[in-house]
């Protein structure tokens, strides 16, 4: 393993962890300066966040700064309820394959979706299997036009919680499954995004890490699961705080090749979007060194 204790060289920021500071909405461009002050060469911004400053003004702070990008959060919800949902999705993805292009990044990741509606708090039904099957279809078509970018796909298997809404994707096993089909050849367009949030608990994990092969371990997410946890979503611990083995699920992502950044991905809304984001960032510099 790389020893990470020296310094932070490998720490990327998602840029989700300081989406506030001290409670409020925090620009990206601030994000980005606060990010380049401390040394931390990567992040991975949200298309919301970058939608909100311009493109075009995050693409040069970017290049500014020479931060490389760990990630673009995020395309994926393929599934739909009709013809001209699942259109919308396959013209939204691509303007996303489009985006991480311009900026650089190193893949999409892909929040495959769930059942169609859901997330809203009404699901059009009730069939798992068919969002499934709109998934693999959806990252097929997907898949064409981002080899043309040259832009690789990194699916995100989410916790099963989040199965009905957010990803009906939920273990790296369904993940490379969809890699087998599409892209057998393992030419490095399909992999997966490995979130120690979301697949710590999984008892295949090691054999899963290993199936996928430096070929397909295209990101790696740190933070922790706290216990007990106030809120599934926005309640994640910074690194070292809860019961993840974040060191040893990196270790098995090396073993494989995987030479990435670790990219700090923190929802918190009772905790570190309270605090001032340069605390949070000093926090996961910090952290970085002896819990990761």
């Amino acid at each position: 393993m790389r020893d990470f204790s020296q310094d932070h060289r490998w720490l990327s920021i998602n840029t989700a962890t300081v989406r506030k500071s001290r409670g409020m909405d925090l620009p990206l461009p601030d994000i980005i300066e606060a990010c380049a002050r401390r040394g931390i060469r990567a992040i991975s911004p949200w298309r919301d966040q970058v939608q909100a400053a311009g493109l075009a003004e995050v693409s040069r702070l970017v290049r500014t700064h020479g931060l490389a990008l760990s990630g673009y959060c995020r395309g994926g919800m393929f599934p739909a309820a009709d013809a001209a949902g699942l259109k919308a999705a396959r013209d939204d993805n691509r303007r996303a394959v489009d985006e991480a292009a311009e900026l650089n990044a190193s893949c999409l990741v892909l929040v495959v979706g769930g059942l169609p509606g859901a997330l809203q708090g009404k699901a059009a039904h009730k069939d798992i299997a068919l969002a499934r099957h709109q998934v693999s279809e959806g990252i097929a078509e997907l898949l064409e036009y981002a080899r043309q970018a040259k832009m690789p796909l990194a699916i995100e298997p989410l916790h099963p919680m989040y199965a009905a809404d957010r990803a009906c994707v939920n273990t790296m096993e369904q993940a490379l499954d969809i890699c087998d089909a599409l892209d057998p050849g393992r030419t490095g367009a399909l992999g997966a995004a490995v979130d120690v949030y979301h697949v710590w608990w999984d008892p295949k994990l090691s054999q899963q890490i290993k199936r996928a092969g430096k070929e397909r371990l295209l990101a790696f997410h740190v933070c922790d699961w706290l216990t007990p946890t106030t809120d599934l979503l926005n309640d994640r611990g910074m690194m070292g705080d809860g019961v993840i083995d974040i060191p040893c699920i990196r270790g098995w992502v090396e073993a494989q090749g995987f030479a990435g950044y670790s990219e700090v991905e923190i929802f918190s809304t009772g905790n570190w979007w309270q605090r001032a984001h340069d605390e949070v960032l000093d926090t996961c510099i910090a952290r970085h060194k002896i819990a990761v």
